[in-house]
């Protein structure tokens, strides 16, 4: 029975970040700002800090998660966001699929996504503070 349930949570949008929280990626009553980062990427390591001012800067109005790439998980996942000094949570799984979205070709990649879970920007190439708050 539970895996029923988690396969319609999946269907319905619903993502769970590392901390095994869910987010429903359709209405995430918040602004979600999605970043897709590598471990290996040079301008993903820029924007990192920037991403990480936003999360503490806005809380109480976006959600900034992030998307490896790579597809790392458990401690693999864990070492590459201690050694990057990502300070927001990370989705285990890419949700791409909600919004219809082709796989991430460039990296970094940004989405940003309203309260309401409408896809409103999806952004090539590292960004700053001020650019995305420009977008919010």
């Amino acid at each position: 029975m539970r895996r029923i349930v988690l396969c319609v949570i999946f269907l319905l949008g619903c993502s769970p970040d590392v901390n095994n929280q869910q987010i429903d990626m359709q209405a995430p009553g918040k602004t979600l700002v999605i970043n897709y980062w590598a471990i290996w990427c040079a301008p993903c390591r820029k924007e990192i800090p920037e991403l990480n001012e936003l999360a503490r800067d806005h809380a109480e109005s976006v959600i900034v998660l992030g998307v490896n790439f790579d597809g790392s998980q458990g401690e693999i996942l864990a070492s590459e966001i201690e050694k990057l000094g990502i300070e927001f949570d990370n989705l285990p799984s890419d949700p791409r699929q909600v919004w219809n979205l082709d796989p991430v070709s460039v990296l970094p990649e940004t989405l940003i996504v309203s309260p309401d879970g409408q896809l409103m920007h999806r952004l090539i190439g590292p960004q700053t503070l001020a650019s995305i708050e420009a977008l919010l």
